[in-house]
Parts: structure tokens; C-alpha cells; sequence
């Protein structure tokens, strides 16, 4: 006899109704203003993540649940709006998404690895 677990996470777009009151001062549109990146690792807890966002040049940005915007690039033969209802990822041993090293799974069925992560922080003009 062989048991084997398997644990998949979802990534929404949007938050679930239960959760809205702690997020509600996240940015539901398109990010505006201006924003420089910041290297922040490899890795970054998938409980952290509290939703996703496509951005026109071909990134997700995802909006952690400590308020921390972070933007994600993807594998050259992807493409972002392939990921506009979310994505799911395998949950690793160690609770966390790298890059180069999992795969994110698309609710259409595109499957692609995240080539950089970066911390979007907002500039003061």
C-alpha cells in the first residue's frame, strides 16, 4: 500500500469575500504612479500571497498580505494575461515560491517558471 498527499495552491485575482476587510486598501484597478524595483531573494512565502495581478509588461504583480507589492517575470515563451483568472502552484516542503524552481499553473492550462521577483516600491515625484 502507497499514500501519497498532494497539495495544490490557488492564487486568485481577487480576494475571497471572508478575507476583502483585510485588503481592502489594495489596489483593485491598474497600479498608478511610479515604482522602482528592489531585489527581495529568490523565494517568497505562497501564504503571503493574497492576490494577483496581470501588468502590460508581461508580469504578474502580486499583493502580499503584509501590504508588500512584488513583481513577478516570467519564463520569455509565457505570457502574463494567460494568468488573468489566477494560477495554481504544487505547495513545496518548505511552504515557499522560487524562482527557477516551481511551476505556476494557469486556470487555462499554461504552465511556466518565474525567471525574477522583485519588490515594487512607490517613488515620490
Amino acid at each position: 500500500v502507497r499514500i501519497e498527499q498532494h497539495t495544490i495552491i490557488r492564487i486568485a485575482p481577487r480576494p475571497a469575500p471572508p478575507q476583502a476587510t483585510l485588503l481592502l486598501d489594495l489596489p483593485r484597478g491598474e497600479i498608478g504612479g511610479r515604482f522602482a524595483e528592489r531585489s527581495i531573494g529568490r523565494c517568497l512565502p505562497a501564504a503571503g500571497i493574497a492576490g494577483v495581478q496581470i501588468d502590460r509588461s508581461n508580469r504578474l504583480i502580486l499583493f502580499m498580505r503584509d501590504r508588500r507589492i512584488i513583481s513577478a517575470q516570467l519564463e520569455r515563451a509565457c505570457r502574463a494575461r494567460d494568468f488573468y483568472s489566477g494560477f495554481y502552484v504544487d505547495r513545496s516542503s518548505d511552504g515557499r515560491i522560487c524562482v527557477d524552481r516551481d511551476t505556476l499553473q494557469s486556470r487555462s492550462g499554461t504552465n511556466c517558471k518565474l525567471t525574477r521577483i522583485r519588490q515594487l516600491i512607490e517613488i515620490d515625484e
